[in-house]
């Protein structure tokens, strides 16, 4: 069965830090373009960042650089978010995504297969 399982959230305080990991099974996920989005309670759904195919460039959110890393684990077939200096406003359902055109895109129209998502609360 093809499928992605978003694990890693939980309750931080403001400051911490959190990796949530994003692990495929039944594909390979070297030969796509891996995304995290998040969606925070009342608000659409918004990229955070993606990880690309081949060169493995990236792009993120604004208001993310500087605090969040993406990076890919080949040998587990894991991509993981790296989440420091985590704020409130962080405060979501993470979701990663996979995109067959190999592509890095905060556009979640381009994502093909999704995960069912990983809570994160940032709270003091």
């Amino acid at each position: 069965q093809v499928k992605l399982v978003e694990s890693g959230g939980g309750l931080v305080q403001p400051g911490g830090s959190l990796r949530l990991s994003c692990a495929a099974s039944g594909f390979s996920l070297d030969y796509y373009a891996i995304g995290w989005f998040r969606q925070a309670p009342g608000k659409e759904r918004e990229g955070v960042s993606c990880l690309s195919s081949g060169d493995y460039s990236t792009v993120y959110l604004d208001s993310v650089k500087g605090r969040f890393t993406i990076f890919r684990n080949t040998a587990k077939n894991t991509v993981y978010l790296q989440m420091d200096n985590l704020e409130p406003e962080d405060t979501a359902i993470y979701y990663c995504a996979a995109d067959a055109s190999g592509v890095a895109t905060l556009n979640e129209n381009n994502m093909d297969l999704w995960g069912k998502g990983t809570l994160v609360t940032v709270s003091s």
